[in-house]
């Protein structure tokens, strides 16, 4: 039985002419926005955000904020079960790189970002509803995630994953509505203010089978902070630009997606409780739908389940034992 499922790795720009794979999750952050009658404008509009938030963030040796720039690559994960060629999409993440335009240097970023997944969508809309339906109280099933878990850290610590990248990813994602965060005396010139949560949740709880850490820090300038889900020392495994790059990417995309939490007219305070209720806040000027972001996710999960759960059950049980 083959237990050494491998990997194949493609890229493709994050530009203004992206166009999603036909095999790409349409609920995930920037295919959602290359989607429609606006798409090159949506398109545009983001990288321009990224580039103008990098800047005001290295702004040393910046006076006129116009230095750097943002490349990003679409970096798209497949797993080969079986060993035949086969493959199935396994998930997405974004690479950033960084363009100095007062040297001509292209500085590398950090993989990682953002976290696209269909088992984790067969995880949370198939088998935590499955599990839940007809009950009067919310439970979580004992294996949950254990599977996507060990897929990711197989996937990290393969020699595909060193192959193209230097330094393990980091994830950066929203702040949950259901938390409160308290702000810390603790900060960090880039990362800015750190939040700590008044209680753990089901998100820190699946990305710890991931083998992950979280650390919560509001940056400079920011009105909210982000969760940034890492490996070892966030603080001192990356230079600040790498962790700048990160920042600038995804709260542009929260800033779009979240703007109630992320664009808010006044930033968090010492106690603060993320709302997506919340009146007081601005809009960009990219259209994005939310509604139909989340209503695919349940016709995702059930994709995962026809055409990669049922048909590599055995082989995935068996393969999920041996790691353990």
């Amino acid at each position: 039985m083959n237990t050494d499922f491998t990997f194949k790795i493609n890229s493709i720009s994050f530009d203004q002419n992206y166009q999603p794979a036909n095999h790409t999750r349409i609920t995930t952050n920037f295919a959602n926005l290359a989607r429609g009658a606006h798409r090159q404008k949506n398109l545009r509009n983001t990288l321009q955000m990224i580039n103008n938030r990098f800047n005001a963030l290295a702004h040393w040796d910046n006076a006129t904020q116009d230095r750097y720039s943002v490349e990003l690559k679409i970096i798209s994960v497949d797993i080969d079960v079986e060993g035949n060629g086969n493959t199935f999409p396994t998930i997405e993440i974004l690479k950033t790189n960084i363009v100095d335009q007062k040297t001509g240097q292209l500085i590398e970023g950090i993989v990682g970002n953002n976290f696209s997944s269909y088992v984790r969508d067969y995880d949370f809309s198939v088998i935590l509803s499955r599990h839940n339906e007809n009950k009067t109280g919310f439970s979580i099933p004992d294996d949950f995630g254990e599977l996507h878990g060990k897929l990711f850290k197989h996937f990290v610590n393969s020699n595909d994953y060193k192959t193209y990248f230097s330094k393990p990813p980091v994830i950066c994602l929203s702040v949950s509505d259901r938390k409160t965060y308290h702000r810390t005396e603790n900060e960090h010139p880039v990362l800015g203010v750190e939040y700590t949560p008044n209680e753990t949740s089901l998100t820190e709880q699946y990305f710890g089978k991931m083998g992950l850490k979280v650390r919560y820090f509001m940056p400079p300038n920011s009105v909210a902070p982000l969760a940034f889900f890492h490996f070892g020392d966030l603080l001192n495994d990356y230079t600040n630009l790498e962790l700048i790059s990160t920042i600038s990417t995804m709260e542009t995309f929260q800033k779009i997606y979240r703007p109630e939490i992320y664009n808010a007219n006044a930033p968090a305070g010492k106690l603060y409780q993320p709302n997506l209720k919340h009146q007081d806040h601005s809009l960009t000027q990219i259209n994005y739908d939310r509604t139909e972001r989340s209503q695919l996710a349940a016709e995702q999960g059930k994709f995962v389940e026809e055409n990669f759960i049922r048909p590599y059950q055995h082989l995935l049980r068996q393969w999920s034992a041996d790691c353990a």
